[in-house]
């Protein structure tokens, strides 16, 4: 089933991005693909922040001032977000704008002692920086995931010509 929320009822709307939220947050870490000045797209492994919420339509992540990724988004904000969770068979496909934020007031309110990991200097450390995510249009897919649905949707499709139930599929405008 397609449902485009754009042309929803405010309960559809609502419910779709509860649905997409809690997929996102069960996966973590998404795929950012950015644009450099060659028009070429990089991607490259992020941890979202998932205690900072989804209330603003709004994702965080935490980068290194001096990255790749925050030059190419300081000229190209646009990006994409994909979420994978192959075992569940969910997926999730964000687009939005990036902006960097240096603001250490939030830095300190999103940081948590994992992040030392990556950044040993901490919170105040000047090449700490956050990436903002404002959400303006995703897309998710939830599809039956058993081995049991997975044998009925190939016999049913064998017995009688037509394709399984393909799962829950929405696309959600945010701005």
């Amino acid at each position: 089933m397609v449902r485009n929320t754009t042309a929803g009822t405010h309960q559809a709307e609502q419910d779709d991005a509860k649905k997409l939220w809690e997929m996102i947050k069960s996966v973590q870490v998404t795929m950012m693909t950015t644009l450099d000045d060659n028009g070429r797209l990089n991607s490259r492994p992020m941890a979202t922040l998932s205690h900072a919420g989804f209330e603003d339509g709004s994702l965080w992540f935490f980068t290194r001032a001096d990255s790749e990724k925050v030059s190419e988004i300081d000229r190209h904000w646009r990006v994409n977000l994909a979420y994978a969770n192959p075992d569940k068979q969910d997926y999730v496909s964000v687009s939005g704008v990036a902006e960097v934020v240096r603001d250490r007031d939030k830095i300190r309110f999103l940081w948590r002692d994992i992040m030392s990991t990556w950044f040993p200097k901490g919170p105040d450390d000047p090449e700490v920086a956050l990436l903002k995510v404002s959400v303006d249009q995703a897309e998710y897919w939830d599809s039956p995931s058993s081995t049991m649905v997975y044998a009925y949707g190939y016999l049913k499709a064998k017995l009688t010509g037509q394709s399984p139930d393909p799962g829950d599929h929405a696309k959600i405008a945010f701005q």
